[in-house]
């Protein structure tokens, strides 16, 4: 990888680019096969990001023409911010790019962002299997220490 690393904002163009990475994100947390997002979800998610009236964005790493990595974003009001929040909500890298200081400077890209907003904070969360992310968000960031339940429907 000796060409740079360009973190941009997502184009239309780039569709066959991210569903390939967006499949892999996905397959990662078990969201493959029979228990697959429904493809309506993604279609939707795609087309947020283009929609000027959501707070869903997307930016992308990418080096020689090549997509390395994606990270999506979006901001939200808070009960103890009067600025929005910036919740992290997804971040992928090709394995040959992971080490190599793509997935920090997706986070980076997207601090920046959220000082632009005037987002007091970005935070998200990863499952506590995932140690090679941790050992970067460790570096980046630091642990909150709050755990997360949840209750689908």
């Amino acid at each position: 990888m000796s060409e740079p690393v360009i973190v941009r904002p997502l184009r239309t163009g780039d569709l066959a680019a991210w569903k390939p990475l967006w499949d892999r994100y996905n397959a990662f947390y078990g969201r493959s096969g029979p228990t697959a997002l429904p493809e309506e979800i993604t279609r939707t998610t795609w087309a947020r990001f283009f929609d000027a009236d959501e707070p869903v964005h997307a930016l992308v790493a990418e080096s020689a023409g090549e997509l390395l990595g994606l990270v999506h974003y979006l901001f939200h009001r808070s009960t103890t911010a009067i600025g929005l929040n910036c919740y992290l909500q997804d971040l992928f890298t090709v394995e040959a790019a992971r080490g190599r200081g793509v997935g920090r400077a997706l986070i980076q890209a997207v601090y920046e962002a959220a000082r632009q907003a005037g987002s007091p904070r970005v935070y998200w969360q990863t499952h506590h299997t995932n140690a090679t992310a941790m050992r970067l968000y460790d570096d980046v960031a630091e642990h909150s220490g709050f755990v997360v339940y949840r209750k689908l429907f």
